[in-house]
């Protein structure tokens, strides 16, 4: 049957679809209205090698705030399901990505408790077309709604960089955290 899920949500600001495949090969097809967030979500699908198509249509002319949020809570939602019981993942990991002058590290707990620490300090108001504060938003909001935690901080002088080298980071860290190693929920409670 496989780790696979397919959400959709609808508010008067956001219209969203995503479909996930944990134990796919990186294969996507995005559309948020955001061409920054695409880029970032399109990187993040290739290096942790979970399939992703998103389709979100959002009221992006007022800013890009609700589109980035709603697609990081859906997308969480998303993970949650697709996860299932968590039965022998390997469920803690992290990764350290360098890009150009800058490096990120990220640290993952698939723990079933929600938290962000995240230490990212953007020089610019925007990245692109993106709003460079919804970035640490954008992770809280999927933390919360796949109930994992996150930890992750960015160091460099280019924003993109810094910003790419985040996203690529959580990519590795996910993709190592989900492996399935062995028979086990990997918890002394017994349950995740």
């Amino acid at each position: 049957m496989g780790r696979i899920a397919n959400v959709e949500r609808k508010t008067s600001e956001t219209d969203i679809k995503i479909k996930m495949n944990l134990d796919g090969v990186g294969n996507y097809n995005i559309s948020t209205g955001v061409n920054f967030f695409n880029h970032m979500l399109e990187s993040f699908s290739k290096h942790s090698m979970i399939d992703l198509e998103i389709m979100a249509i959002g009221d992006v002319q007022i800013d890009d705030h609700h589109t980035i949020e709603d697609v990081g809570i859906l997308l969480g939602q998303a993970f949650l399901e697709a996860i299932g019981e968590k039965v022998g993942i390997r469920r803690m990991a992290h990764a350290m990505v360098p890009m150009d002058e800058s490096i990120a590290t990220v640290a993952i707990d698939i723990s079933g408790r929600s938290y962000c620490n995240m230490n990212l300090n953007f020089k610019n108001e925007k990245i692109g077309d993106m709003t460079s504060d919804i970035v640490v938003h954008f992770f809280e909001s999927f933390a919360s709604s796949a109930k994992l935690n996150i930890y992750g901080e960015a160091n460099g002088e280019n924003d993109h960089h810094q910003c790419e080298a985040v996203f690529k980071a959580f990519a590795k860290a996910l993709k190592d955290a989900i492996k399935i190693e062995h028979d086990q929920i990997p918890s002394t409670k017994g349950i995740i």
